[in-house]
């Protein structure tokens, strides 16, 4: 359909709470339409979630696409392309484990974020039909980080420390280090 413009920090649809998507919109061609949005703008921007908060559309609805394999956190498991329709989430156990995390509507910064990894999610497909699935690691910080988007919430409000907000540039340099100055 569209790649859509990504709003950014200081919109005020990111910091409301989206709406339940309504029953008569499952399965509907409005749904499907922001679903291929999603995709489009999600592709698009090389990132690896999308909520449809962030491309000005308050609704529960959000995207991910994580491809696995080899990342800066280590190898990462893979999580094909999964829409949530009104997910809820159930915390597991309240151990924590830190990334740091970066948004397309915060461009240009990554914060180091400590989020519970071990989680449930109830939620529901594009056609109404219930699903379960529990998440651990890397995809459990990725599964609540764009679902905090759908509650009006992003990273930077869950860090801890404000000097672990940084531009990417300095990220790069003094975090990731000189090795991957010289591989890039």
């Amino acid at each position: 359909m569209a790649i859509r413009d990504i709003i950014r920090m200081g919109h005020p649809t990111l910091r409301q709470p989206a709406e339940p998507v309504p029953a008569e919109l499952f399965g509907s061609r409005v749904l499907a339409d922001l679903l291929t949005d999603l995709r489009d703008t999600l592709e698009s921007s090389g990132g690896i979630g999308l909520a449809a908060p962030q491309i000005n559309v308050p609704l529960q609805v959000a995207l991910i696409d994580l491809p696995g394999g080899p990342s800066r956190y280590g190898e990462l498991p893979s999580l094909p392309a999964t829409y949530f329709v009104n997910p809820e989430v159930e915390i597991l156990d309240p151990a924590t484990a830190g990334y740091w995390e970066g948004c397309l509507s915060v461009p240009g910064l990554r914060g180091f974020v400590e989020r519970p990894q071990q989680l449930r999610v109830r939620a529901s497909t594009p056609e109404g039909e219930p699903f379960e699935r529990v998440f651990e690691g890397f995809p459990a910080t990725v599964i609540q980080h764009e679902f905090d988007h759908l509650n009006g919430h992003l990273y930077i409000d869950h860090i801890r420390d404000p000097r672990l907000l940084m531009f990417e540039a300095e990220y790069e340099q003094f975090v990731l280090g000189p090795e991957v100055q010289s591989s890039g």
